[in-house]
């Protein structure tokens, strides 16, 4: 097989469709339009969610809490993940993201009790739940809020 010798697949490019052009194209006159009414008049139909004037779904259905723009987004971290880590060695969120713990840093890292921790390690985070704190110092640790 050479270059000038390659085809796309059959059926994988189909001619488009000009209408207008004529009687015997089947799409001439109206342009496969119809006769009059909303659809066959230039800038016609009716917009988005419009369901012919019955109340739309959108106004239906209940509207009900608020979403808060401040929100701060924590990636979790579990103790259980830190056992990869040697003794000894002091956990950092840069290290996390290096070593793929977590796939990036959002407003922070939170650890939480998940599992048990055997190591003893110095983790610096922005966020620990109250069991995992005391998880990782019974285990000889440190945790430290950045």
């Amino acid at each position: 097989m050479k270059l000038h010798e390659l085809k796309p697949a059959e059926g994988a490019r189909k001619k488009r469709n000009r209408v207008g052009r004529g009687i015997g194209s089947g799409n001439g006159k109206t342009s496969g339009r119809g006769q009059k009414g909303q659809n066959a008049r230039s800038g016609g139909g009716v917009r988005l969610g419009f369901e012919g004037g019955q109340t739309p779904l959108y106004r239906r259905l209940p509207k009900r809490g608020f979403t808060n723009i401040n929100r701060k987004e924590y990636a979790i971290v579990n103790l259980e993940a830190l056992n990869r880590f040697e003794d000894g060695t002091e956990v950092t969120p840069e290290l996390l993201i290096e070593t793929g713990v977590v796939s990036k840093e959002k407003a922070g890292i939170k650890i939480l009790a998940k599992g048990a921790i055997e190591k003893k390690l110095t983790v610096k985070a922005h966020k620990f739940s109250s069991a995992a704190k005391e998880a990782i110092e019974a285990a000889g640790g440190k945790a430290e809020v950045i």
